[in-house]
């Protein structure tokens, strides 16, 4: 290494099944009133009420806000805030997926740091003041946002996904509990879980990755690619949930420390303008992203595809980095995730935008960390490969 790395995680990582329970415990240390930031499906499946019940057993009383219903947008933001600010609260907890992670996010650092949160983007603005406790508790086995400090806001002034790292939006802790993700649907136990690989493979190609990263990133992968068709076909199999919330758990501490690539800079303007979802649209750019990025990183993608096939011997690199790109197409062709087309984006609005979409990813910073940093022209150029992109069951390499 040419120079010092940094690693940061949260504070404290309870990890494990009814790891939950501890909600009530870890709020009465840090506060008296907490913010339940959730979504109305959440509240439905009754965790909501659950965290509430932990909550006042530990003597913690609680509000809720359950606005979040899409991406995080800067709205959620400042409806939540307001709402933590009237009803005097001192923690805020979140409990669903990245949207109610990274909304949560904002409004801990918000609520003792004055003035908008795009003013924080690309350190224009630096967080001065501690924000308050954030207990974070993700439900899908994803985003790996309960490890970050990284939250991701979708202006709705001009349809922009900010990016906004600085080490305050790490959540104080993280609790992991697999069984809440059981009642994760197919498709999002599949989004999600190809939007974790996604963080993990990011995070080993990265060109800030280092060896804290690489280990973490490695095991991630590897739990990742073991698991993932096992939770998909049978949601009810808690070792499967449980070594893909441990997975997403552990891409998310790699990403946060090595940074993310193409893949998510391509993500976020797809994302702010056509809203997908962000777990689907880095599981439909990632296997074209692979092939762009194949050249400039053979030998860590053959790390990759001897993770797929550890039972092949006597593979050169380049085989076996073939074997990583054939092999997250047929995933994703496993899994059923569409491409842009497929997701039912219009060509014409797509071609109308490319330009812009282009030039967002860019702005971003994440694809300068990629092995192979594209031009303008052959990002658009990548974007138009996946509006229309076929997955294919077809091995090239055994």
């Amino acid at each position: 290494m040419d120079k010092f790395a940094v690693f940061r995680t949260p504070q404290t990582i309870l990890y494990g099944r009814e790891a939950f329970k501890n909600v009530g415990t870890e709020s009465a240390l840090r506060g008296e009133k907490a913010l339940i930031v959730s979504d109305k499906v959440m509240n439905q499946l009754g965790l909501v009420s659950q965290c509430q019940s932990y909550l006042q057993k530990e003597g913690v009383n609680s509000e809720i806000y359950l606005g979040v219903d899409s991406e995080p947008t800067d709205q959620y933001v400042a409806e939540s805030l307001e709402l933590l600010k009237k009803k005097k609260c001192d923690v805020v907890i979140s409990i669903g997926g990245g949207s109610c992670i990274d909304t949560a996010k904002a409004i801990a650092v918000l609520a003792t740091n004055d003035g908008y949160i795009g003013d924080y983007r690309a350190n224009k603005k630096i967080v001065e003041n501690t924000p308050i406790p954030h207990i974070a508790i993700p439900t899908t086995a994803g985003t790996g946002s309960e490890a970050t400090d990284v939250t991701v806001i979708t202006s709705t002034l001009n349809d922009v996904k900010m990016m906004i790292k600085q080490p305050a939006f790490m959540p104080d802790v993280a609790i992991v509990d697999p069984l809440l993700t059981i009642t994760s649907p197919q498709h999002i136990t599949a989004a999600t879980g190809v939007d974790a690989l996604s963080h993990a493979i990011e995070a080993y190609l990265s060109k800030r990755a280092h060896p804290m990263t690489d280990t973490i990133a490695l095991s991630a992968m590897k739990l990742l690619v073991e698991n993932i068709l096992t939770a998909y076909n049978n949601g009810e199999d808690l070792d499967a949930r449980e070594a893909m919330s441990l997975g997403s758990l552990q891409a998310g501490m790699a990403f946060t420390n090595a940074s993310v690539c193409l893949v998510h800079g391509m993500s976020r303007p797809i994302g702010a303008l056509f809203h997908v979802p962000h777990g689907y649209s880095n599981a439909m750019l990632l296997p074209a992203v692979l092939e762009f990025s194949k050249e400039a990183c053979i030998n860590r993608l053959a790390d990759l595809g001897r993770i797929f096939k550890p039972n092949s011997i006597n593979l050169t690199n380049e085989e076996a980095a073939e074997i990583a790109v054939t092999s997250v197409k047929n995933l994703c062709l496993q899994l059923n995730i569409p491409n842009l087309k497929g997701w039912g984006i219009e060509r014409g609005a797509f071609e109308s935008v490319v330009g812009k979409m282009a030039v967002d990813a860019l702005d971003s910073g994440s694809p300068a960390n990629n092995p192979r940093v594209p031009t303008q022209v052959e990002l658009e150029e990548l974007y138009h490969n996946c509006f229309d992109y076929q997955f294919t069951s077809e091995e090239k390499v055994m």
